[in-house]
Protein backbone atom coordinates (compact mmCIF):
# COMPACT_ATOMS: atom_id res chain seq x y z
CA UNK A 1 0.00 0.00 0.00
CA UNK A 2 1.27 3.56 -0.81
CA UNK A 3 -0.16 6.48 0.48
CA UNK A 4 0.70 9.86 -2.38
CA UNK A 5 0.27 13.24 -0.72
CA UNK A 6 -0.08 15.80 -3.81
CA UNK A 7 -0.47 19.70 -2.13
CA UNK A 8 -0.67 23.34 -3.40
CA UNK A 9 0.31 25.70 -0.91
CA UNK A 10 0.44 29.47 -1.14
CA UNK A 11 3.88 31.13 -1.01
CA UNK A 12 2.78 34.70 -1.55
CA UNK A 13 3.74 35.75 2.04
CA UNK A 14 7.07 35.04 4.09
CA UNK A 15 4.40 33.23 6.76
CA UNK A 16 3.22 31.38 3.76
CA UNK A 17 6.74 30.49 2.89
CA UNK A 18 7.77 29.15 6.25
CA UNK A 19 4.06 26.97 6.64
CA UNK A 20 5.40 25.26 3.53
CA UNK A 21 8.54 24.67 4.59
CA UNK A 22 7.16 23.24 7.49
CA UNK A 23 4.72 20.88 6.32
CA UNK A 24 7.14 19.89 3.68
CA UNK A 25 10.09 19.08 6.61
CA UNK A 26 6.93 17.15 8.52
CA UNK A 27 6.72 15.09 5.42
CA UNK A 28 9.91 13.99 4.89
CA UNK A 29 10.49 12.91 8.54
CA UNK A 30 7.27 10.88 8.11
CA UNK A 31 9.25 8.96 5.76
CA UNK A 32 7.10 10.42 2.86
CA UNK A 33 10.09 10.63 -0.74
CA UNK A 34 9.23 13.20 -3.04
CA UNK A 35 8.35 12.25 -6.43
CA UNK A 36 8.28 15.95 -8.10
CA UNK A 37 7.52 19.00 -6.71
CA UNK A 38 4.48 19.36 -4.11
CA UNK A 39 3.96 15.18 -5.13
CA UNK A 40 5.36 13.06 -1.99
CA UNK A 41 4.83 8.97 -1.55
CA UNK A 42 5.68 6.82 1.41
CA UNK A 43 5.02 3.20 2.02
CA UNK A 44 2.18 2.01 4.20
CA UNK A 45 1.95 -1.68 5.33
CA UNK A 46 -1.75 -1.41 5.69
CA UNK A 47 -4.28 0.23 4.87
CA UNK A 48 -5.41 1.20 7.97
CA UNK A 49 -1.98 2.75 8.68
CA UNK A 50 -2.32 4.57 5.70
CA UNK A 51 -5.73 5.70 6.87
CA UNK A 52 -3.80 6.69 10.23
CA UNK A 53 -0.96 8.84 8.83
CA UNK A 54 -3.62 10.50 6.59
CA UNK A 55 -4.96 11.52 9.85
CA UNK A 56 -2.28 12.65 11.08
CA UNK A 57 -1.24 14.99 7.96
CA UNK A 58 -4.62 16.51 8.08
CA UNK A 59 -3.70 17.47 11.58
CA UNK A 60 -0.96 19.04 10.68
CA UNK A 61 -2.11 20.89 7.60
CA UNK A 62 -1.72 24.36 6.91
CA UNK A 63 -4.87 26.95 7.28
CA UNK A 64 -4.35 27.78 3.32
CA UNK A 65 -3.98 25.72 0.40
CA UNK A 66 -4.92 22.98 -0.83
CA UNK A 67 -4.16 18.94 0.17
CA UNK A 68 -5.28 16.23 -1.85
CA UNK A 69 -4.07 12.35 -0.70
CA UNK A 70 -4.57 9.35 -2.74
CA UNK A 71 -3.86 5.74 -1.19
CA UNK A 72 -2.75 2.78 -4.00
CA UNK A 73 -1.68 -0.64 -3.88
CA UNK A 74 1.97 -1.26 -4.90
CA UNK A 75 0.80 -3.04 -8.39
CA UNK A 76 -1.25 0.37 -8.81
CA UNK A 77 1.94 1.94 -7.71
CA UNK A 78 4.61 0.08 -10.15
CA UNK A 79 2.39 0.78 -13.07
CA UNK A 80 2.79 4.39 -12.66
CA UNK A 81 4.57 5.94 -16.02
CA UNK A 82 6.91 8.54 -15.89
CA UNK A 83 7.33 10.45 -19.09
CA UNK A 84 10.59 12.51 -19.74
CA UNK A 85 12.04 14.46 -22.93
CA UNK A 86 13.98 10.75 -23.23
CA UNK A 87 13.84 7.08 -22.06
CA UNK A 88 15.53 7.13 -18.17
CA UNK A 89 15.16 4.04 -15.78
CA UNK A 90 13.89 5.44 -12.69
CA UNK A 91 14.62 3.45 -9.44
CA UNK A 92 11.71 4.97 -7.79
CA UNK A 93 9.09 3.17 -10.21
CA UNK A 94 10.89 -0.29 -9.99
CA UNK A 95 11.13 -2.69 -7.92
CA UNK A 96 14.36 -2.82 -6.57
CA UNK A 97 12.93 -0.23 -4.46
CA UNK A 98 10.48 -2.90 -2.78
CA UNK A 99 10.33 -3.30 0.92
CA UNK A 100 9.27 -6.58 2.29
CA UNK A 101 8.45 -6.43 5.78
Amino acid sequence: MRLMIMFDLPTDTSEDRRNYRQFRKKLINEGFLMIQYSVYCRVCVTKQSAQFLENKIAAMAPEKGLIQSFMMTEKQYNDMHFITGRKKKDVRNSSERTIIL
